[in-house]
């Protein structure tokens, strides 16, 4: 006898409940099509069922959504600045929800207010990755470091510089003041206990002012803009260029430099090919951007497949969220 997984089950459900209620009259032309036409037509109908909120708001339902939208984070890191304090949530096993775990003491930057330019001794304010452990650091640091990975896309995009922002212990061998330079410092016996208790790759640092959960974004903002992902994919996988441009903000610029001017001509030369693509979206984290009223981190792996191309790695979105759809800022 075979056994399905979670996710097949839950796929096999979903499907089974699709085709029963079809037959039922809910949505026969869709059988139809597939009848006649082919998996093709069935698979583009499909694709744009991703694109309704009603779908993404029932998905949610019993999702907790107070820190973000997550599918592939286990661990979230939060340093509120305000209260000097990191702490660790981590995701229950047997629920979608973050529970807490660890309150350490931090020493953050000497100056108040999100890091700007190299040597203004302010710790950023953002969303971040644990890129790399350091074992072997010199003893100022204590006994280990974990190298974030700032300046994010969002931060080249406004200009910021700097670089080298840790969250490291404290010095082995001397005193130090009860400040940095940018970084995050925790005491020793913190730090060793926070990399028991991690792992990097599924990690995930919020840097803020103030403090976590943002409990005020609703589920149907969630939805939304999940729908919206979904539907920048349709447009872009089916060659609507007009509606696939639209997704991008009029500041839009790439995370070379390309601005949205030359971006669209870009885009125009490949999708006047005509291709047929395949897009795969999976492991979608929708991130609230601390301190930026309406603006989300959207981070998901792509693959992407056509005739001249092919990608397959992870996908940054910065969008802003207004007058109920998202438009994109920056993209990597």
């Amino acid at each position: 006898m075979t056994v399905l997984s979670k996710k097949s089950l839950l796929f096999f459900c979903s499907f089974s409940f699709f085709v029963t209620t079809s037959c039922f009259g809910v949505d026969l032309q869709l059988l139809t099509n597939y009848r006649e036409n082919g998996i093709q037509n069935l698979e583009k109908e499909l694709d744009k069922q991703l694109t309704q909120t009603d779908y993404w708001s029932a998905y949610l339902q019993n999702v907790d959504t107070s820190f973000g939208y997550y599918e592939s984070y286990s661990n979230l890191l939060i340093c509120d600045k305000s209260k000097s304090q990191l702490t660790l949530y981590k995701k229950d096993q047997n629920s979608s929800s973050f529970q807490l775990k660890k309150e350490y003491s931090a020493y953050t930057g000497k100056m108040r207010g999100d890091k700007a330019q190299e040597g203004d001794l302010k710790t950023p304010v953002g969303v971040y990755n644990l890129v790399k452990k350091l074992t072997d650091v010199d003893s100022f640091y204590g006994p280990l470091a974990f190298v974030t990975s700032y300046p994010n896309i969002y931060d080249k995009y406004k200009g910021k510089t700097g670089q080298g922002i840790w969250i490291h212990g404290l010095p082995l061998h001397q005193d130090r003041e009860t400040f940095t330079k940018g970084c995050i410092a925790i005491k020793n016996k913190s730090i060793e206990c926070l990399s028991r208790n991690i792992d990097i790759k599924k990690t995930l640092l919020i840097i803020d002012e103030n403090i976590y959960p943002q409990n005020s974004i609703t589920k149907e903002k969630y939805a939304k803009i999940l729908a919206d992902i979904f539907a920048w994919r349709y447009t872009w996988r089916y060659n609507d260029l007009e509606k696939y441009l639209s997704f991008y903000a009029p500041e839009f610029k790439r995370f070379d430099g390309m601005d949205i001017k030359r971006f669209s001509q870009y885009k125009k030369r490949i999708f006047q090919r005509s291709e047929k693509k395949t897009i795969i979206f999976k492991d979608i984290n929708i991130i609230p951007y601390p301190n930026h009223k309406d603006t989300f981190k959207i981070l998901f792996k792509e693959q992407y497949r056509s005739k001249n191309f092919t990608f397959n790695g992870e996908k940054t979105l910065i969008i802003k969220f207004t007058d109920n759809k998202f438009q994109i800022i920056t993209e990597k």
